[in-house]
């Protein structure tokens, strides 16, 4: 806590620990979890929408070409239900032939 004339100011972690718990309790670390996922899916969709402006495609073009409507090109370009399953039709509605995860010392996965 910081003090700034009689105003007092909190750190995000100050705030997270209080809320949540310090890092390492059950609370604070489904919280980091459920964080961390949102922002690899806000990642994923990121790059949906960029490929898809690259080939200068609309949402509905780009639902056309995989079976869906435009409004679920919108919510995978979000980051939302976004499955491995998908990631593949998306991807490769857009031209992207192979895709691997990268899983570390145990190694690469194929995806597609």
């Amino acid at each position: 806590m910081k003090q700034i004339g009689k105003f007092k100011t909190f750190s995000l972690e100050e705030v997270l620990d209080e809320a949540l718990g310090p890092v390492g309790t059950p609370e604070r670390d489904e919280h980091e979890r459920c964080v961390a996922d949102a922002v690899y899916a806000y990642c994923i969709g990121e790059a949906i929408k960029k490929a898809r402006l690259n080939q200068n495609l609309t949402q509905e073009q780009l639902g056309e070409r995989i079976g869906v409507k435009r409004a679920q090109i919108s919510r995978l370009e979000k980051g939302h239900s976004i499955s491995i399953p998908t990631m593949r039709r998306v991807f490769q509605a857009l031209g992207v032939a192979t895709a691997s995860l990268d899983l570390g010392a145990i190694g690469k996965v194929s995806l597609w």
